[in-house]
């Protein structure tokens, strides 16, 4: 599907949507649409070749889980169009990004506005950490780090199958912790699985704080290329670079893209909070007040209302 906005007003937009749902809430997932709204955009509105949605703009409820009696399940990965061979996949990692990627679908025209307001509602699908049935969701994924797994294996049969469509995957450099996401490399390596393409969010942040506090991770880009990647390195608030590194050859290899990022970018009052930034929660009104005036002018809008 066709979408008039270009890519930087798509990250744009997202950025205001989760600010002004924030403003809302008393509380959102800020620094991840600093640091990853150019990265979604870039992907939605250029790189991902997706066919038209086959679910509904206004998300559907949770139908419960899969089963053979239950025909009204559904995987959120609706909202990316068919699973058709020449289309491409995308596998959302770290599923606490959710509130950034249901901005993201709303912008470029494949979920409705009203989504957002069924956030982190009982009964609702449009769930607070993504799962299976959440728009753009097609596995639950968490932050364990099976992202690159699941997408590794999905690929590798879409091979084997002669499928032309690639499989994405959107992650955070948290999932570097993990084990799984360098067995996930080297059997890639090991197997040929060059359809499989990764941008990674490298924010520096995770859940407990800043990554070099919790488990320092070193050179991840060289220890990618020793597990059997083609990594390339870029700063992530450049779409150019994104539109770059894509094209870089990898025959053979995952390819995987370090976006290096800032989780207060456009957003410069969440230094405040640093390196607590996971999830921010204001403390009183006097505090969100401060906050909606600052965001507000950094990202050239008025200040929110969320009195009502």
């Amino acid at each position: 599907m066709r979408n008039e906005k270009s890519t930087e007003e798509v990250a744009l937009g997202i950025r205001r949507r989760v600010f002004e749902h924030a403003m809302h809430n008393n509380g959102g997932y800020l620094s991840q649409a600093c640091s990853a709204a150019e990265q979604l955009a870039w992907l939605y509105n250029e790189e991902l070749k997706l066919g038209e949605p086959t679910l509904p703009m206004i998300p559907k409820p949770f139908r419960g889980v899969p089963s053979s009696s239950n025909l009204e399940y559904h995987t959120g990965a609706g909202y990316n169009g068919p699973f058709e061979p020449q289309f491409d996949r995308l596998i959302i990692a770290p599923a606490h990004y959710a509130l950034v990627a249901y901005a993201t679908l709303i912008e470029v025209g494949r979920m409705a506005p009203e989504g957002l307001e069924m956030f982190n509602k009982d009964g609702s699908s449009v769930e607070m950490i993504g799962a299976e049935h959440s728009p753009g969701m097609e596995v639950h994924n968490g932050t364990l780090g099976i992202g690159l797994s699941t997408a590794s294996g999905l690929a590798y049969g879409r091979r084997l199958r002669g499928e032309h469509g690639r499989t994405w995957v959107f992650m955070s450099d948290g999932e570097v912790q993990e084990g799984q996401t360098w067995e996930a490399v080297q059997a890639c390596a090991h197997h040929g699985i060059d359809n499989v393409m990764a941008i990674m969010d490298v924010n520096n942040q995770q859940c407990d704080g800043a990554m070099s506090s919790v488990m320092d991770v070193g050179d991840i880009r060289a220890k990618f290329i020793n597990f059997g990647a083609t990594c390339m390195e870029i700063d992530g608030h450049d779409i150019g670079a994104m539109r770059e590194a894509a094209k870089e050859p990898h025959e053979g290899r995952p390819l995987i893209i370090l976006a290096r990022t800032s989780p207060f970018n456009t957003m410069s009052i969440l230094k405040e909070r640093f390196p607590k930034l996971h999830y921010v929660r204001f403390t009183d009104e006097k505090e969100r007040a401060r906050f909606n005036t600052s965001i507000a002018a950094d990202l050239g809008i008025d200040p929110v209302d969320y009195a009502h």
